[in-house]
């Protein structure tokens, strides 16, 4: 059995990430999980729904929030390819999210450009997890749309 470790949960958001990728999507993929399993996945979904908040961590918060029939998620662990947005950090303050684990930076558009207070203050914070794996599939779906 394999130990379900950060680096594990965050290999599943790479899977998703890459489905992303292949459906023209800014490749970032969300997991939440619950005592070690899976309860929600997402990608982002903002081409295809048209939808500029389709955020794979939003999606994927929905979905936990549906599954546990709750609004809080302080026992969950959300598990992304990115560091989360403004927008997703405030969604992750409202859900007291027990934890965020991200993979890559985003020096542009990440929440702790504007402030690292958006967050629950109670939100344990780990980032760089297989940060280099996220960020290089970031960066070739950047090069792809350029060339």
């Amino acid at each position: 059995m394999h130990p379900k470790t950060d680096e594990f949960f965050m290999k599943e958001a790479l899977k998703l990430a890459k489905e992303a990728f292949t459906k023209k999507e800014i490749p970032v993929g969300a997991v939440v999980v619950m005592d070690g399993k899976v309860i929600a996945k997402a990608y982002n979904q903002t081409e295809q729904l048209n939808d500029s908040t389709a955020h794979a961590e939003m999606i994927a918060l929905t979905s936990a929030f549906n599954h546990i029939g709750a609004k809080y998620l302080k026992e969950a662990t959300l598990y992304v390819t990115l560091e989360p947005c403004v927008m997703c950090g405030g969604a992750i303050f409202w859900s007291q999210l027990g934890r965020l684990v991200y993979g890559a930076t985003d020096e542009q558009k990440g929440y702790r450009k504007t402030s690292s207070k958006i967050l629950h203050p109670k939100t344990k914070i780990k980032g760089g997890v297989l940060g280099e794996e996220c960020k290089s599939l970031i960066d070739a779906f950047f090069r792809q749309i350029r060339n």
